[in-house]
């Protein structure tokens, strides 16, 4: 379970996690969101130096299966864009957690981090999901 969710980032409800260092969140979507989408065939990211807002849309996964938006789990500025996605997206398929992580912010807004689940929370929140 933990290679599913390591304990050192935070998730949200979307299937998004960050990794905060300092003032710096790397994002990322998880496992559970790869196993959903199947095999990642593009990814549309900001560009560096845009500004992203909690919960806004700021990218896409496409892959066999459909399109899914990336939801920004935390506010800031874009100062990191994980470019080899874009010829190899399969990154995402093989390592969500590592090479593919998605971008890079500079936390606007560091207290959002609050808000986000811890790995127990977000495994408990699959869980209560798939007993629906």
């Amino acid at each position: 379970m933990s290679q599913d969710h390591p304990a050192n980032l935070l998730y949200t409800r979307e299937h998004e996690w960050a990794r905060i260092e300092g003032n710096t969140a790397t994002i990322g979507i998880t496992h559970f969101a790869v196993e959903q989408l199947g095999d990642v065939t593009q990814v549309d990211l900001p560009r560096e130096g845009e500004t992203i807002r909690k919960e806004d849309v700021f990218g896409s996964v496409e892959s066999v299966k459909a399109v899914s938006d990336l939801y920004a789990p935390l506010s800031g500025k874009v100062v990191k864009v994980n470019n080899p996605l874009n010829d190899t997206p399969q990154y995402l398929n093989d390592e969500p957690y590592d090479d593919g992580w998605l971008i890079q912010i500079e936390l606007s807004n560091p207290a959002e981090t609050a808000s986000l689940m811890t790995a127990a929370q977000y495994a408990e929140f699959l869980r209560d999901q798939d007993a629906h």
